[in-house]
């Protein structure tokens, strides 16, 4: 099992910060119909409940947002995934379908606003600390290409970054070979409501897409 810490340096914008972490055994599949069921019907009731200016104003991802403001980086340029994945889905625009691990993933952070990382574990080298990037760190993100990390929250291992409120790193990125899954859910605004997600993370997983927990 791998290992969490969090540095002083994000205690001290931050006291509130609290983290929940699921490794578990996995089978990843390309695309599961149970699963995206769940999530066009959330997405349905949410852009029928939910105007785009709204979002950034949701408990988790608002204090997500101030933690950026207090890194000094700028949460409209560098939005945070839980804000990222709602307001695609509020302007109408398709999810993309990754792979189910991923998509089950993306549906949990939607449903509940925290940013999660999903990281293929046996990639990871050694534990993990969250500390904060500094310039000129190299972070490839995930789809995206090279990040400025500067500023942002950053867990890294014994290699380097892999994962920040607004992307993963390619380097331990989940896909269909993935046997070994850690997801750690990130809660800026505290420890309220953090064990609910677990919980949820947790049934999606057990129930539904053939995972065995350690």
């Amino acid at each position: 099992m791998i290992n969490i810490s969090v540095s002083p340096e994000i205690y001290n914008i931050c006291p509130v910060f609290a983290f929940s972490a699921i490794q578990c055994e996995v089978k990843n599949t390309p695309y599961n119909e149970e699963l995206w069921q769940e999530i066009t019907a959330f997405s349905e009731k949410f852009t029928s409940e939910t105007k785009l200016n709204q979002i950034n104003k949701l408990p988790n991802i608002l204090e997500t947002r101030n933690t950026y403001k207090k890194l000094g980086k700028d949460p409209n340029r560098y939005r945070p995934s839980a804000e990222a994945l709602l307001r695609r889905i509020v302007r109408g625009i398709p999810l993309y379908q990754i792979d189910t691990i991923v998509d089950l993933i993306n549906l949990v952070s939607m449903k509940t606003g925290y940013s999660i990382g999903g990281f293929d574990a046996d990639l990871i080298d050694g534990d993990l600390i969250l500390g904060v990037g500094k310039a000129g760190e190299k972070f490839e993100a995930i789809g995206r290409g090279l990040l400025n990390i500067e500023g942002l929250p950053v867990y890294r291992d014994n290699i380097g970054g892999i994962g920040t409120p607004t992307s993963d790193e390619e380097r331990t990125k989940i896909s269909l070979d993935t046997t070994n899954l850690l997801m750690i859910i990130n809660g800026y605004s505290g420890k309220d409501g953090l064990e609910e997600a677990t919980e949820y993370a947790k049934r999606l997983l057990l129930n539904s897409y053939s995972t065995v927990f350690e």
